[in-house]
């Protein structure tokens, strides 16, 4: 396996570049030398939070320090990063796309695709669904600039569906300047489908990316905004299901936020306000694409203590659940997204890691990878912890080493 692809070597030769010494920067970071040390030589792998606030203050973007975007062998440069191209030109074409050989299909039949890359997103199988958007986004943007009065509002309402996919594509295979144009292109045409909701959720995209930029003041203000939108949508502040999920998937992008803001007493106060929205609902919903319900509460709340660096008070949680289930540690209820689901094992694998538990960190990441390949492939958080776990495993385990290949690494 490669050094280059060793997170803390990156952190390392940019702070050379910077001429910053590991005491000044771990000052500029408020983090131990020690800490900072144990990054640097691989030993210890900085949070998603830690690496937003090492790259801010090294004056790059975080891709540079994850190694982002990856090229994880044939199948995947050959159906997905073949499509990158062809959507990057999609996307700057927006307005004013190329002429069809043919005529669109009509917006139901397109609407239908459209739903199924949208399950194909939600699942994280990135690798069949990247060929199928090219095509389908150029129809609809054809029918949406073509037509007129609700069918117009129908198509932008799709188009955006189209673009968010597209953004989560970009996202997860590391083209993060090409998942911030395809957010910018998401609120383009939330505004033209006559729907709030989605203009709300389209806000919350770009918030998203200022959350994994690092960007917390601004990604705050936009959040605590939309969730005032979304109260003021409501009728005599009686939000209905799908309101109540949009709502409760802002406060859980705000629960993260403060916690890797270094804010945990806020985070538990957002995820409070989650858990009494989630009470209201029936079991865990995707209004919206928004995964929210009392299920991904709980996802959040580890989440949100492993970013504030409580690991150990994270996998506590998972055996106070789990005692509910009448199971040694908390298991996730079926019908939850998979790529919800396989982030949950990613977090936990690397909470695992820093606790010692070399073996358990290994099981969720296996488990990550069986619940959505694609996703875990390309997971930044999963190539660290393996990567890790191969530099610590001085018996030289065949597993660890094939996982750490099958990675890309």
């Amino acid at each position: 396996m490669s050094s280059t692809h060793h997170v803390g070597m990156r952190i390392r030769e940019y702070r050379k570049v910077r001429q910053l010494s590991v005491r000044q920067l771990a000052g500029k970071l408020a983090i131990s030398v020690s800490l900072l040390e144990k990054i640097e030589a691989g030993d210890r792998n900085p949070t998603p939070g830690l690496i937003a606030q090492i790259a801010r203050t090294l004056k790059i973007g975080p891709d540079r320090l994850t190694g982002q975007p990856y090229m994880n062998g044939t199948e995947s440069e050959e159906q997905v990063q073949a499509v990158i191209p062809e959507l990057r030109r999609i996307l700057l074409t927006y307005d004013n796309p190329d002429d069809l050989l043919t005529n669109p299909r009509p917006l139901p039949v397109l609407a239908a695709e459209m739903d199924h890359v949208t399950q194909m997103r939600q699942d994280g199988r990135y690798v069949p669904m990247g060929p199928l958007l090219p095509g389908l986004l150029t129809e609809l943007t054809h029918v949406a600039l073509d037509s007129r009065g609700r069918e117009q509002q129908q198509a932008f309402w799709w188009l955006s569906r189209g673009y968010r996919a597209t953004n989560s594509l970009a996202h997860k295979l590391g083209y993060h300047d090409l998942s911030l144009t395809a957010i910018e292109r998401v609120r383009w045409a939330a505004d033209r489908s006559g729907d709030s909701l989605m203009q709300v959720t389209s806000a919350y995209l770009k918030a998203g990316a200022m959350v994994r930029m690092g960007a917390y003041a601004s990604a705050r203000r936009v959040l605590e905004g939309l969730s005032d939108e979304v109260d003021r949508l409501a009728p005599e502040a009686s939000l209905n299901e799908e309101q109540m999920a949009v709502q409760g998937a802002i406060l859980l992008k705000l629960a993260i936020l403060e916690a890797r803001d270094g804010q945990p007493a806020r985070a538990e106060h957002r995820l409070a306000e989650a858990r009494t929205a989630a009470a209201f609902l029936r079991g865990d919903t995707t209004h919206y694409e928004m995964s929210f319900g009392p299920t991904n509460v709980r996802i959040h709340q580890v989440a949100a203590l492993i970013d504030s660096g409580d690991t150990e008070q994270a996998l506590a949680r998972l055996r106070e659940w789990g005692q509910e289930q009448d199971r040694d540690e908390w298991e996730l209820p079926d019908g939850i997204a998979a790529e919800r689901t396989s982030h949950h094992h990613i977090d936990v694998a690397a909470a695992r890691l820093i606790e010692g538990d070399r073996h358990g960190a290994h099981h969720e990441l296996a488990e990550a990878r069986r619940i959505s390949p694609n996703h875990a492939r390309s997971h930044p958080t999963l190539r660290a912890t393996a990567a890790t776990l191969v530099r610590l495993d001085r018996g030289q385990d065949d597993s660890v080493a094939g996982f750490a290949r099958w990675a890309g690494m």
